[in-house]
């Protein structure tokens, strides 16, 4: 395959100066000329969810914004603007449409637990317990523990341990063999709660991390503890198929 010729400085900018104003025949020849510009940063961020192909089209739509918005004025080459504004456009889909969903009010929460937790932290000169954050924040105790955890992107057993670098280290392989047993199967759990709707997590975080009985979560969810009962079965049957898939 010809290997694409590059464009020079002049070149790019007059090219972008073209495509700023409604030339399509310059915007297609710029994209097509630093499409391996795009792929080049889409490497940084695989391995976390989401197909290579898609991460490539939101890095295309990244290199048109870039290309729209560049001002000749800023006496920086094309490439130097575009990388921040095509990595900033994947971190942000990685980051609000990945692959685990977070509702507006729950992000508020941990917006709200993780200030709170700051602020108690100068005040004790320790870091705040859940209840001294839950009392605080006039939440329930189950409330800000899914907040925080839910804020929080989930491990996966295949990702790459470093960001930087060419390495091919996934975190699996740093796991030492006389912990991988409890080591992992912290990462899975984590991983498997991190696929299931909200009112899931809720209820598995309710009944397992803050062992509150079926009444208790019956009461805190406004429902009959036999739909609690039934609920927490379909869950854990859920999980175990995830496991064993």
């Amino acid at each position: 395959m010809r290997q694409l010729e590059l464009l020079t400085h002049e070149q790019t900018l007059a090219l972008i100066k073209r495509a700023q104003n409604g030339d399509t025949d310059a915007q297609e020849e710029l994209c097509l000329k630093n499409d391996a510009l795009v792929k080049s940063i889409v490497k940084r961020f695989l391995n976390r969810g989401v197909e290579y192909d898609d991460l490539v089209q939101i890095g295309r739509i990244g290199l048109l914004k870039s290309i729209m918005g560049f001002n000749a004025g800023f006496g920086v080459r094309f490439s130097t603007y575009a990388v921040p504004m095509i990595a900033g456009d994947i971190k942000r889909f990685l980051r609000d449409d990945g692959m685990v969903k977070v509702s507006r009010s729950i992000k508020e929460n941990a917006r709200k637990a993780y200030g709170a937790q700051e602020e108690l932290k100068k005040t004790l000169g320790r870091d705040p317990t859940v209840d001294e954050l839950a009392q605080k924040l006039n939440m329930d105790r189950s409330e800000v523990v899914f907040a925080m955890e839910s804020a929080v992107q989930p491990a996966s057993l295949f990702e790459h341990a470093y960001d930087a670098g060419e390495s091919k280290t996934l975190v699996l392989d740093l796991i030492e063999e006389k912990q991988d047993v409890d080591m992992v199967d912290k990462i899975l759990i984590k991983e498997l709660i991190s696929r299931l709707e909200p009112k899931e997590r809720k209820l598995i975080m309710l009944r397992y991390f803050d062992d509150k009985t079926q009444a208790q979560i019956a009461e805190v969810m406004g429902v009959s503890q036999v739909q609690i009962s039934r609920q927490l079965s379909k869950t854990i049957t859920k999980l175990k198929q995830e496991v064993f898939r």
